[in-house]
């Protein structure tokens, strides 16, 4: 008994202080939250895109602005609305509760990025301003990092010119992004798309040229059918068009005009990309294609149009056919809207088209 006693107090010495770090231990390392108010300092956080609660947990955990993830998981799984937290830069406090942290990131007042749209059918030199204007960047400077190929990341298949291949799309940019990062973006989200879309990189510039196109002639009601006319008319080489596009939007991209209707003095004045004089596609796209525009190029529906023309610019009512004859009926339908619509007319075709 003497022995066992010994034996059982040698054990307690050894064993009573483990315990009491391990209660110690287990105190220390109780999920805790900051208390309400955050009282710390303004902090930025950026949000990638398509990150999970989790992620955002551990990126808050980093700067400090809540206590642990684990915190943050717990109040995102709660708030009924936190699966509309947005991808961004965010100014933030230190030390906020997680409950506060989600609600803050809700919250459109605490982002601290710059929202920038870029519409389809946008030229490169829109693009340019749009970004020199949102993010406060000399105009210049802009356009120096759009004529930097490899630093924007333009593929080879543009040879050069990045026109067309900037996404519309809307964009959130960190403060202090550069005009190179932006536009390298841009192009990276063209990339992805085309890549999506399983189109083949060699017919990466096609697809865009001829969407671009659609993008600029027609409201998307109609993009399947000029895609059809397109592909008429460029196969139409011993036809009435002789594989002539004869498209207003390409003669007007080559006078540097952004919309409108061109002249006859205009529609015969010879520049790259009037498709009533050259045959074929011109050199580039002539704006920024929307993905139904390029989904429109890749399956046009069956048909045998040849002409088209738009007979109510309210409206957008275009018409298609594949006789001439017809054609020329529906250019009078056009004439007689005109006569009706004088006051009120800005753009439209010719009657040429």
């Amino acid at each position: 008994m003497i022995v066992s006693v010994a034996v059982l107090a040698v054990a307690a010495w050894f064993v009573t202080p483990i315990v009491r770090d391990l209660l110690r231990s287990s105190t220390t390392t109780t999920i805790t939250d900051y208390e309400p108010g955050g009282t710390g300092e303004d902090v930025t956080v950026t949000i990638p895109e398509g990150a999970t609660g989790g992620q955002m947990g551990q990126i808050l955990k980093d700067a400090d602005v809540i206590h642990t993830p684990a915190t943050f998981a717990t109040a995102f799984a709660e708030n009924e609305r936190s699966s509309r937290i947005q991808p961004g830069t965010y100014k933030l406090r230190t030390k906020m509760s997680a409950a506060e942290a989600v609600n803050a990131l809700l919250d459109p007042v605490n982002r601290a990025d710059a929202a920038l749209t870029i519409p389809e059918g946008f030229h490169a030199d829109q693009v340019y301003e749009r970004v020199a204007k949102q993010l406060d960047i000399p105009l210049d400077e802009v356009k120096a990092a759009g004529a930097d190929s490899e630093a924007i990341g333009l593929p080879g298949e543009a040879k050069g010119n990045p026109e067309g291949w900037f996404a519309a799309q809307t964009y959130s940019f960190a403060p202090g992004t550069s005009a190179t990062e932006a536009l390298k973006q841009m192009v990276a989200r063209t990339v992805t798309m085309l890549e999506g879309l399983k189109i083949p990189k060699d017919q990466w510039q096609e697809a865009l040229t001829k969407a671009s196109i659609v993008e600029r002639e027609v409201p998307p009601s109609y993009y399947g059918e000029v895609a059809r006319v397109i592909e008429n008319r460029l196969a139409d080489t011993g036809g009435p068009t002789l594989g002539r596009l004869q498209m207003d939007s390409t003669v007007l991209y080559g006078l540097g005009k952004r919309g409108g209707v061109p002249t006859r003095d205009e529609v015969r004045k010879d520049t790259p990309y009037n498709t009533y004089i050259h045959a074929g596609l011109p050199p580039t796209p002539i704006g920024a294609p929307s993905k139904a525009a390029i989904e429109a190029v890749l399956n046009p529906p069956t048909g045998d149009w040849i002409y088209f023309v738009t007979v109510d610019l309210n409206s957008g009512e275009t018409l298609f056919t594949g006789d001439y004859e017809e054609h020329k009926r529906n250019i009078q339908k056009l004439r007689d809207w005109r006569d009706a619509n004088r006051d009120q007319e800005t753009s439209g075709p010719t009657d040429d088209e």
